[in-house]
């Protein structure tokens, strides 16, 4: 079997989701650091593996690339415990999947690229208010959702969390007081207990 290749740049938390899941599966593969600020994603090369240069992209094998992390971490969970195989559970994990991306990534990721990896903050300060207004209204559709349960979907732990956590556990960075939700940060305390757990930062 081949190994698979994950092209990342360590601080995305669309690369992080695909280590975390990669890790936990207990599946080896080799990462490649692509340094997005160095414009390593808009070489021929990089392109010629995902046409819109970005990362993450997964070599499945010589040739077969996968991008978006999302539809790579349903590509590698699937037939696992991480994605129901129920029809109705399965459509949630889902729902959340792309409610992440839709409304939560764009306004939470944002501010902390800016903020913390561009070192930014002052030049942005309109925008980065703007981003936050509509990253909280995020966090309380998560916040509320998780009064009553421990995981998103079905009380287990799926990708659905996965997707989500990447974000949220480093929204501080971007400028987001999660004191007010109580509920994610017991969330996020959970997931860090979980077995096979990394950090952002680790390789």
């Amino acid at each position: 079997m081949e190994t698979l290749r994950l092209y990342d740049f360590l601080p995305s938390g669309n690369g992080y989701k695909l280590r975390l899941l990669l890790t936990q599966m207990g599946m080896p593969f080799e990462r490649v650091e692509v340094n997005i600020l160095k414009g390593e994603t808009r070489t021929p090369e990089f392109l010629s593996k995902n046409p819109n240069g970005k990362i993450p992209v997964l070599e499945i094998e010589p040739g077969k690339y996968l991008a978006e992390s999302n539809a790579i971490l349903v590509y590698l969970s699937e037939g696992t415990e991480f994605l129901p195989y129920d029809r109705f559970l399965r459509a949630q994990v889902l729902q959340w999947l792309f409610f992440e991306q839709y409304s939560h990534e764009p306004f939470i990721a944002t501010p902390r690229f800016w903020i913390s990896i561009l070192g930014k903050e002052k030049e942005n300060h309109a925008a980065i208010k703007q981003k936050q207004e509509l990253g909280y209204v995020a966090l309380k559709v998560m916040e509320k959702h998780l009064t009553s349960r421990k995981f998103f979907v079905g009380e287990r732990y799926t990708i659905a969390d996965i997707a989500l956590f990447a974000y949220t556990h480093v929204a501080d960075e971007g400028g987001f007081d999660l004191i007010q939700f109580p509920a994610i940060q017991a969330w996020i305390e959970q997931i860090k207990a979980l077995p096979g757990y990394i950090s952002i930062n680790q390789e």
